[in-house]
């Protein structure tokens, strides 16, 4: 079933980018039955090396999406991975299945808040299959995209979790690298605080959005492997992709490492590429400009004024204290849950009475996905007993992906704000962007707060300079709120 069954009022945003480029997903299974054109739309990547980008509706990456959904999402698939190491269909028997797919396409078209809760209340009513509680799991998520998603996961599965990240750390020694082929950013590092903290681990769950053809997967696991043999890797993303050739290539690495290697996703088909996809995608980001003049909101247009970015001066917010684990890129354990959720509620009770208004956005920082999201649960938590004095509440984070936008109800990015890079990147400076934050898409109203959550090594002169992140989006809302999160270095 795809989106235009359900009558909901637009195409899918993957329609213009298969107009030009000919690229097109197709479904071939999903464990509780939902179809690709559901979970991703579809946009053209500013790389030489890879035309098209898979924009996830669940992920809260680079379209705003209401927080309970993306937790949901995330939950959900760490529940697909305690069935599989439980070898059961717990998760995926008939009836459940079809309550929850039908409980995200409801969260998905929704334009109240209503049935995101609905969704988020499904999947809850799920429990793990399999004990897999201590030492003996652990969940690895990917930099930059998969950081709140690999949190999920491992909350669903009560276990410790760590990511992958760009920034060095002085003295703390890598416990894998590896590179993330199509990527415009290739390295990655594993930076555990506990040297042992992935020793321990028989299995280790590795998470992801999307894998396309697993080719970062294998690196890792050969990488991991080297380092410890362990007896099962877990594969867990929102979509598979992969090629008969390329689950051969896993089932020959189980082989070759004498290990067993599972994968598991919300959905899985098959991506058509025709051979000059590149060319194509070279060829419209020549022609873009033409065939879509620039509209109010689109990146030609996302400048503010000097008088109206002064009448808005950004809010600091306050709360989070002290002492709470921002994160995974040194190690996160269950017991750290508690202190980040609690944190931040606190913020959200600082911000709520700040508020200007009733569409407000938490946009999270790159690697920074998880702390911005609870941060997002909480003010849609806080904001519920207000009955509807708040419409809505959603979701997104910042990106190094550098992607073409198209105002167009067809495409999944509609607008971008770009601005220079604000936390000292070891890689060196660069751009980075903030997709369908700006006004005008599907005529919607603009943000009214943009609450920025940021790590402290973030919050430098080239944040708050002209041009910078807090400048562009102070330009498409009437007050900009920033939450600047106590980075854990080791």
């Amino acid at each position: 079933m795809s989106p235009a069954t359900l009558g909901t009022p637009s195409p899918w945003t993957g329609t213009w980018v298969t107009d030009r480029l000919g690229v097109s997903v197709r479904t071939t299974a999903s464990t509780i039955g939902i179809e690709l054109d559901e979970l991703v739309g579809l946009a053209i990547r500013r790389n030489p090396r890879r035309a098209h980008l898979l924009v996830s509706t669940v992920l809260g990456k680079h379209v705003p999406t209401d927080p309970r959904i993306v937790y949901g999402a995330g939950l959900l698939l760490g529940f697909l991975v305690s069935d599989a190491l439980a070898d059961v269909r717990c998760v995926g028997t008939s009836a459940r299945a079809a309550g929850v797919a039908d409980s995200l396409r409801a969260a998905l078209a929704a334009v109240d808040g209503v049935a995101p809760a609905a969704f988020l209340d499904a999947v809850g009513s799920l429990r793990a299959s399999a004990d897999v509680t201590g030492p003996s799991t652990v969940v690895v998520g990917y930099a930059e995209t998969a950081t709140a998603l690999g949190h999920c996961v491992a909350a669903a599965l009560d276990v410790p979790s760590l990511h992958s990240t760009r920034r060095a750390v002085d003295g703390v020694a890598p416990a894998a690298g590896f590179a993330e082929e199509h990527s415009h950013a290739t390295e990655h590092l594993l930076l555990p605080q506990d040297p042992h903290f992935l020793d321990d681990a028989d299995t280790l769950v590795l998470v992801d959005d999307e894998i396309s053809t697993g080719r970062t997967v294998l690196n890792t696991v050969r990488a991991l492997h080297e380092a410890h043999p362990r007896s099962r890797y877990v594969v867990a993303a929102l979509i598979d992709l992969r090629s008969d050739a390329d689950r051969a290539l896993f089932a020959d690495l189980a082989v070759e490492l004498g290990t067993q290697i599972d994968v598991v996703a919300l959905a899985s088909g098959t991506i058509a590429l025709p051979d000059d996809v590149l060319v194509r995608a070279e060829r419209v980001l020549t022609e873009v400009p033409v065939l879509v003049p620039a509209a109010a909101g689109s990146e030609a247009t996302q400048t503010p004024a000097a008088d109206d970015q002064a009448s808005r001066p950004v809010r600091r917010a306050a709360g989070w204290g002290d002492g709470v684990r921002d994160g995974a890129r040194h190690g996160f354990s269950p017991s750290d849950e508690g202190p980040l959720a609690a944190a931040a509620d606190r913020v959200a009770l600082d911000i709520v009475p700040a508020l200007r208004g009733d569409n407000v956005l938490v946009l999270g920082f790159e690697e920074l996905m998880y702390a911005p999201l609870q941060v997002g649960l909480a003010l849609t938590e806080r904001l519920r007993p207000a009955g509807g004095g708040v419409a809505s509440v959603r979701y997104s984070t910042t990106t190094r992906s550098p992607v073409l936008a198209v105002d167009d109800p067809g495409y999944a990015i509609r607008t971008t704000l770009t601005f220079p890079a604000h936390d000292a990147p070891s890689d060196g400076p660069g751009l980075r962007h903030a997709h369908n934050v700006a006004a005008g898409i599907e005529g919607s109203r603009r943000f009214t707060d943009i609450v920025v959550v940021i790590d402290a090594p973030a919050d430098t002169a080239e944040l708050s300079m002209p041009g910078g992140l807090l400048d562009r989006v102070a330009g498409g809302c009437d007050q900009v709120h920033l939450v600047v999160v106590p980075s854990h270095i080791p």
